[in-house]
């Protein structure tokens, strides 16, 4: 590259970070960490390096110190990992400073976990962001060693989301009824919408969530995994869609995308579905109940926000319902959390908490409320689970089942109750 260009990089990137409105996540950075933030896109992984950055500034780290790159830079299409090194070199010869090392998308250069990994052997701060899961293969994962550490960054968690729309929730909210109304009404917006930290300036939301949702399509999976047949994948997107709430094997997703008239074999479905969790478009849960050769082959695939979810289903709500309790639960437990069945089904396990949770739109109706006590009660007994919770759009209450509590809780209120109990950095 050249030097004159790297060098008005690195000036405009300096002058920009330290000017960038920031609403502060709840993340405590350690002190001597290296880190390398992963997620979607927009999730707000770049925000939480210009979070460090100021806290950096505030404790007296001049801006001649940080040196920030976003590899999407047009201006750096084609960039090899040697030319990483030439980016240190001309920094290290412009200014006096050792730098603290901010690199955004970095696994569009090639090579670039081996350069890291030096500059972090040399005891160079770094500060890594990535929207692709592929990042931490275990072969980039064994370059790391344990110099790094890995933080999945998800859109705002409703907590988040009502910070940003300056609701304050005090310990007597819920008796606060012009909190509690406000609460209530901005969930709606939350519920349809998700929480993309850039979404929520914008009016028009369903048109920004497209043009995110087409940028991932075309950007990080047509192209990136080179294609052929997008047509395929973008049936096999909306099928997922539709099929959030019912456990979908490789050949029914089969089945479904070729009866549709795009032919296509099992080990083409496994590549795709692959590709769309390494974008992070979607996660899985396995079966708790299941033989271990048949909890991959059988998940229940949800997406990462409910917006982007929004963008395929036609009267979401119930499929709504359900994803943003998995997405709240997978973004606290990770690969902890399973559905259950056999004879018997519950939404979601959690073992190690011995908690089931059943996601129910109203139970209102007699044969809807005896299925899921019913149901969560028997897995209780078999499981021996000790927490029981019904997680509903509106209703609350206790019942009481063959010895048994199960909280009934409206999901905005469920939410705020599992944010809050949350420990560490929350995302």
């Amino acid at each position: 590259m050249d030097q004159e260009l790297i060098k008005q990089i690195i000036g405009e990137n300096q002058e920009f970070v330290q000017n960038v409105k920031l609403l502060q996540r709840p993340f405590k950075f350690e002190d001597n960490g290296n880190y390398v933030f992963l997620g979607i896109r927009r999730a707000g992984k770049s925000y939480l390096m210009f979070q460090r950055i100021h806290e950096l500034m505030k404790r007296g780290v001049d801006i001649e110190e940080i040196l920030y790159l976003n590899f999407e830079d047009e201006r750096f299409i084609g960039l090899k990992s040697e030319d990483l090194d030439e980016i240190k070199r001309v920094y290290e010869e412009t200014f006096s400073s050792r730098p603290i090392f901010f690199l955004d998308e970095i696994q569009i250069v090639p090579g670039w976990e081996k350069f890291v990994r030096r500059l972090a052997d040399k005891n160079y701060r770094v500060f890594v962001t990535g929207s692709n899961a592929k990042m931490l293969s275990s072969e980039i994962a064994t370059t790391l060693g344990g110099r790094f550490l890995i933080q999945n960054v998800y859109p705002f968690s409703f907590r988040e989301f009502l910070k940003f729309e300056g609701f304050e929730l005090k310990s007597n909210w819920l008796y606060t009824p012009g909190t509690r109304n406000g609460v209530v009404r901005s969930f709606d917006t939350y519920f349809y919408n998700g929480g993309f930290p850039e979404l929520l300036s914008f009016e028009d939301k369903r048109s920004w969530l497209s043009g995110l949702y087409q940028k991932i399509f075309f950007g990080d999976l047509v192209a990136r995994y080179s294609l052929r047949n997008s047509d395929s994948m973008r049936l096999l997107v909306k099928k997922l869609a539709e099929s959030v709430m019912q456990p979908s094997s490789y050949n029914r997703l089969k089945n479904i995308v070729s009866s549709a008239g795009e032919s296509v074999g099992v080990r083409t479905i496994i590549d795709y579905v692959g590709y769309l969790q390494e974008t992070w478009l979607i996660f899985s849960l396995e079966n708790y109940a299941a033989r271990f050769a048949e909890r991959e082959s059988n998940r229940k695939y949800y997406f990462i926000d409910n917006g982007i979810l929004n963008l395929f289903i036609f009267r979401p709500e119930t499929l709504l319902l359900e994803n943003l309790v998995a997405i709240t639960l997978h973004r606290q437990f990770g690969e902890k959390v399973y559905f259950y069945n056999q004879h018997i089904e519950v939404d979601f396990y959690i073992p190690e908490e011995s908690w089931l949770i059943q996601v129910s739109y109203n139970i209102s109706d007699v044969q809807t409320f005896e299925r899921e006590v019913n149901g969560i009660v028997k897995a209780a007994k078999f499981l021996n689970a000790e927490r029981l919770q019904i997680v509903t759009r509106n209703d609350e209450r206790v019942i009481e089942k063959d010895g048994l509590s199960i909280e009934v809780l409206p999901i905005w209120k469920w939410l705020i109750q599992i944010g809050k109990s949350r420990s560490g950095n929350t995302y």
